[in-house]
């Protein structure tokens, strides 16, 4: 932060109270940030859950000096303005205190045990990657080229497949934020971890590794943060809103979405209608329609002035068919309550039709919402019809949430089981679900 962000009256008064919480609470709130850091994006950097955060902010002052020594780095408050001493050598600049928590977090991610012993000596005997001493433009583009190929991969397979190879990767990855790098190459560098940091964090969300994949969303976060890449910064807000909203916190979700449209002017008018998409779902599941049906036109509105060849890499995949799917998908909930039935299911539809065989996780879950949708509101035999299709797609990919938008269906088709159609998709999706 600037010095000045320290010297502001808010800062200065909780400083003076010596209550680490009131500084976090004023570091949260200070109108530097535009808007209020939610409570679970500062804990998540801090290592501490929102509801352990929210006790430190309104109770007693904490007064173990470990604990005030890396709050404090973690923030990076000049040592100045402490009512403590930081040891020798802390005085850390944020490059270094992210460094650290970029490491902490790529490094601290689950892995699968591995279970067959002799297969497991003969890995440990393989030598990890080398570090270069200096880092150039081809480590950058391999980096880059891995968080492609990985996307892609999740596309079209789902996260459960190779999240364990993304996840070497990442580590890596982030080693090169230590290594040597010419300022002039820094942004790109940074990014590029950051890119491969959500990546990995969207794969871990669609296998519910939820843990994993905040700390990898932070990971990215946190890169484009500290270059200023608003548009990685979007992205990540985006998808941190959409796991948020998928676990049943739309709140925080909507939050997310409320900072990721700071300066909406830097983004891409394809970025902005991601972001309304992800706006209207939020509100849907607040049960907000109104807000909801206009966010989804606000949307509409921004993708019609889409152009591709503005938009960063990561955003290749927002094509008319994704954005069908997101504003179907966010309309949905809206439908289930009877209204705008037509349009949730039109725009469904479109998704399923556009989707190509490179998206096949997201051709498959725009089919079960459609299969859902048409069995709760429409003719239960042709939401079989479409619930089989989806399922073909299903088939092919390993994803969680499809999962359980597959046993959603099954719970809104128990009341039509009467229908041979229905039952017929009743015994598959209990086939599918099988280990699943």
């Amino acid at each position: 932060m600037p010095p000045a962000f320290w010297l502001t009256d808010q800062m200065r008064d909780a400083l003076a109270t010596w209550h680490i919480g009131r500084v976090i609470f004023a570091y949260r709130t200070h109108p530097f940030h535009g808007r209020a850091l939610p409570q679970e994006l500062v804990a998540n950097w801090l290592g501490l859950t929102q509801a352990q955060l929210s006790r430190i902010e309104k109770g007693p002052a904490p007064e173990q000096l470990s604990k005030l020594i890396r709050w404090a780095e973690v923030l990076a408050v000049p040592p100045e303005h402490l009512w403590f001493k930081l040891p020798a050598g802390s005085g850390a600049t944020l490059d270094h205190v992210n460094r650290q928590e970029f490491v902490r977090a790529a490094l601290g991610v689950t892995v699968a045990a591995v279970t067959h012993q002799p297969l497991a000596e003969l890995l440990g005997k393989i030598e990890p990657t080398p570090i270069p001493s200096t880092v150039g433009l081809a480590e950058i583009e391999q980096v880059r080229t891995a968080a492609r190929e990985f996307s892609s991969w999740d596309h079209t397979y789902g996260g459960g497949l190779v999240r364990e190879a993304v996840s070497a990767q990442l580590r890596y990855a982030v080693n090169l934020l230590g290594a040597g790098c010419a300022e002039k190459h820094r942004t790109e560098l940074h990014s590029a971890v950051g890119f491969l940091g959500h990546t990995a964090g969207f794969m871990a969300f669609d296998a519910y590794a939820h843990a994993d994949a905040r700390s990898m969303f932070q990971l990215g976060l946190t890169c484009a943060e500290e270059v200023g890449d608003w548009h990685l910064r979007g992205k990540v807000l985006s998808s941190m809103a959409r796991q948020a909203i998928w676990c049943g916190h739309p709140d925080d979700g909507l939050t997310f979405i409320e900072l990721a449209m700071v300066r909406a002017d830097r983004l891409t008018a394809t970025e902005r209608a991601m972001l309304h998409s992800a706006r209207a779902r939020a509100l849907a599941k607040l049960h907000r329609t109104e807000e909801a049906v206009r966010a989804v036109g606000q949307a509409d509105d921004e993708f019609a002035h889409a152009s591709p060849t503005n938009d960063p890499p990561w955003m290749s995949y927002y094509d008319a068919a994704q954005h069908s799917g997101d504003t179907g998908h966010a309309l949905f909930d809206v439908a289930l309550d009877g209204r705008f039935v037509g349009e949730a299911r039109q725009r469904l539809e479109t998704a399923v039709a556009g989707h190509t065989a490179t998206f096949v996780r997201s051709r498959a879950i725009s089919g079960i919402k459609l299969a859902s949708l048409t069995m709760a509101t429409g003719d239960p035999v042709e939401a079989a019809s479409f619930g089989q299709a989806a399922l073909v797609d299903a088939g092919h990919v390993r994803s969680r949430r499809a999962a359980d938008d597959l046993r959603e269906l099954r719970t809104l088709a128990e009341p039509h089981r009467q229908a041979g159609e229905v039952e017929e998709l009743d015994a598959r999706i209990g086939s599918a679900l099988v280990g699943a």
